[in-house]
């Protein structure tokens, strides 16, 4: 198969055109979601059952750095016969969308902020660098890749390792996550990922506190103690008198 050879206006024209515009609209829309976000009402029981089990999570993360009554006793209050997490809770019900006017305004913003601009800008791409062949990966792919690959190209001589514009465009819309997380932190509005998780995710549904204080009781209930700080008292006075030692030497040498 003869070697493809690209003209380098390409570069200069399709290739990097490509990746600012990826770029500034992912940026554009960060900042637009922030600007249409409708501030969320707290509610003071979701609240208490958060900061509940991030105490709990606590204690068993760190719980060796305690001695052993007193992590003994915490544990106590939380798993106890009437401890803090053998509290019942309800199962949470899930919102309906088509009775919550605010959830159904967040779902137009959402779709405003992130489907619209992709599918708009993807089909501007597609029809404005239709037919380009942008570049090529450093390895060797097999066939099945071409479909992916080379959108808009329909060559069968062509190697599976040719990208084409619009297949460049999508590989830019999903492939950009570090450049925005250093630009924008990591908890960013540009990450489409992160979009397409929260489509997936059941609308409205809230946090279910019941199976997380049980799994937090059985994992909580099968940490052992083991205190951390058990010879740190044994060392300290092998140090103090190694550094006593070493000041006197000093003082008679003076």
């Amino acid at each position: 198969m003869a070697e493809l050879l690209l003209d380098p206006n390409i570069r200069l024209y399709v290739f990097i055109p490509i990746v600012l515009i990826c770029l500034f609209v992912g940026l554009i829309r960060h900042y637009a979601t922030i600007l249409m976000a409708s501030e969320k009402k707290t509610v003071l029981t979701q609240v208490a059952d958060t900061h509940l089990l991030r105490r709990a999570r606590l204690l068993r993360e760190n719980g060796d750095f305690i001695p052993r009554d007193a992590f003994m006793m915490r544990r106590h209050y939380f798993n106890g016969p009437s401890g803090a997490l053998k509290v019942e809770k309800e199962s949470p019900a899930a919102a309906n969308p088509m009775t919550d006017p605010s959830m159904m305004v967040d779902m137009m913003k959402g779709n405003l902020t992130n489907m619209i601009p992709m599918v708009v800008i993807g089909g501007w791409i597609n029809w404005t660098f239709s037919g380009f062949v942008t570049t090529k990966v450093p390895f060797a792919l097999t066939l099945r890749f071409k479909e992916m690959l080379q959108r808009g190209v329909a060559l069968t001589t062509l190697d599976a390792s040719w990208v084409s514009s619009a297949s460049w465009y999508f590989l830019n819309v999903f492939g950009l996550r570090s450049v925005y997380a250093l630009f924008l932190g990591e908890d960013n509005e540009a990450d489409q990922s992160k979009m397409m998780q929260q489509m997936t995710a059941t609308p409205g549904a809230p946090p279910d506190m019941k199976k997380a204080y049980k799994d937090e009781w059985e994992a909580l209930e099968v940490r052992n103690h083991r205190w951390a700080l058990e010879d740190a008292l044994s060392s300290v006075p092998y140090k103090t008198s190694a550094i006593d030692s070493s000041y006197q030497i000093k003082s008679k040498s003076c």
